[in-house]
C-alpha cells in the first residue's frame, strides 16, 4: 500500500467553515479515512494511502464548493458527503444543493440535503398525491411545507390546507383548559413552527383570517371536497384507515396532496391498525400516486438523532426476528400437539 502526500487550496474565508470550530471536521474524516490531514498558509496537506486521500480530497472538494455557496458547513454535511464518497455517486451532493424551493423569512434558503430528501422533492412536483414516509428528523414535513407554500406564492394552488389526527402521545390533554381550538393547539404546533419559519407569523396570520390558510385537525375534514389547494396530512401513522380514506376521498381538482408519517412512532390503541399502513398496501401501482421511503440517511437533525434512530432499528429488527423464532417454534409445538392427539 504506497503512501502519497497532496496538497488542496482552501482560501482563507472558507476554512473555519470547511474544517469546523477546533478542526472538528478535520479529526472526523482523519478518523473515518485513515489518513494525517495538516492545515497550513492556505492549503490542506492530505498524507496516506492513495485511495483515502483521494477520497478525503473528494469530500474536501465538496465541502469547498459548498461553503463557496454560501452554506453554513454543518456536522450534517460532513457526514453525509463522507458516506457519498463510499459510492459512485459523490458528485450528488452539489446538484442536491442546487434544488431551492423557497426561503424562509429570515432569508435561508430551504432545499433539500440528501438523495432521499431530492427524490421526495422531486416526487412532489411530478405526482398529485405523495407519501413521505421515514423516521423523526428525514424533513417530511418541513419540505412539504415549503413546497406548499412556494406554490401558493407562485399561484399554483389558492390555498394551503394542514392537518393532522388529534390523537395523544402517550398523555392526555383534555383537562387543559380553554375551548377546543385551545384544546387542540398543542397537536398543530409543529405545523405552525414551519409556517412562522418559512412565511412569518404576520403574512400566516393575514392569510389565515382570509381562509386561505387552514391548519385544523383530520376530523374536520370530514363532508368536505377541498379543490385547488395543497393539503398535508401530518403524522398519517395515527390515521385510522376508515380517517385515511375519508381524507384522501375529499381531494377535488387542482389540488395537490401529501401525506408524512413514521410507521415506527404509532400512538394508536395496541391492535389498531393504522391508515398509513393500509393506505401503503392497498394504493401501490396507482400511476399519479408516489411513495417514498426515507431513512436514517436522511436525517438531517443532529447527528445524535441519527445514532438514535439506527439503534431503535437494530432493536426493533432483532425484537422481530425473536417474536417470530418463537411464534414458528410454538407453531410447531402445536402441530406435534395435534400430530399425536390425532394419533
Amino acid at each position: 500500500m504506497s503512501i502519497i502526500e497532496t496538497t488542496i487550496d482552501i482560501p482563507m474565508e472558507h476554512m473555519q467553515n470547511v474544517y469546523g470550530q477546533f478542526d472538528a471536521y478535520l479529526k472526523k474524516l482523519e478518523r473515518a479515512l485513515g489518513v494525517t490531514m495538516v492545515a497550513r498558509d492556505g492549503a490542506l496537506k492530505l498524507i496516506g494511502p492513495e485511495r483515502a486521500c483521494r477520497q478525503a480530497g473528494h469530500v474536501f472538494y465538496n465541502l469547498l464548493e459548498l461553503s463557496k455557496r454560501g452554506n453554513q458547513i454543518t456536522e450534517q454535511n460532513v457526514d453525509y458527503a463522507l458516506s457519498l464518497s463510499f459510492t459512485e455517486e459523490d458528485d450528488k451532493i452539489l446538484e442536491i444543493d442546487r434544488d431551492i424551493i423557497c426561503r424562509t423569512i429570515s432569508g435561508r434558503p430551504v432545499k433539500p440535503k440528501t438523495m432521499g430528501q431530492k427524490q421526495y422533492v422531486d416526487l412532489i412536483r411530478q405526482k398529485m398525491i405523495v407519501f413521505g414516509i421515514g423516521p423523526a428528523g428525514t424533513g417530511k414535513t418541513y419540505l412539504a411545507m415549503s413546497m406548499a407554500i412556494q406554490a401558493f406564492k407562485s399561484g399554483e394552488v389558492s390555498r394551503i390546507i394542514l392537518t393532522r389526527p388529534a390523537i395523544e402521545a402517550g398523555e392526555k390533554l383534555g383537562f387543559l383548559p380553554g375551548d377546543l381550538q385551545s384544546k387542540i393547539d398543542p397537536y398543530l404546533r409543529p405545523l405552525y413552527d414551519a409556517l412562522y419559519q418559512i412565511m412569518g407569523a404576520e403574512s400566516y396570520l393575514h392569510n389565515s383570517e382570509k381562509g386561505l390558510i387552514e391548519v385544523a385537525p383530520l376530523a374536520y375534514m370530514r363532508g368536505r371536497t377541498l379543490d385547488n389547494a395543497f393539503i398535508i396530512l401530518d403524522e398519517a401513522q395515527n390515521t385510522t384507515p376508515a380517517q385515511m380514506k375519508m381524507f384522501l376521498t375529499r381531494i377535488g381538482f387542482g389540488s395537490k396532496v401529501i401525506v408524512t408519517g413514521d410507521q415506527s412512532q404509532k400512538d394508536l390503541a395496541p391492535g389498531s391498525a393504522s391508515g398509513l399502513d393500509t393506505a401503503i398496501r392497498v394504493l401501490k401501482g396507482i400511476d399519479d400516486i408516489g411513495f417514498c421511503y426515507l431513512t436514517s440517511s436522511d436525517v438531517v437533525r443532529h447527528p445524535l438523532v441519527q445514532k438514535i434512530v439506527e439503534a431503535y432499528e437494530r432493536y426493533e429488527n432483532k425484537e422481530a426476528r425473536v417474536r417470530g423464532g418463537q411464534d414458528r417454534r410454538s407453531g410447531k409445538a402445536r402441530g406435534a400437539v395435534t400430530g399425536r392427539t390425532h394419533g
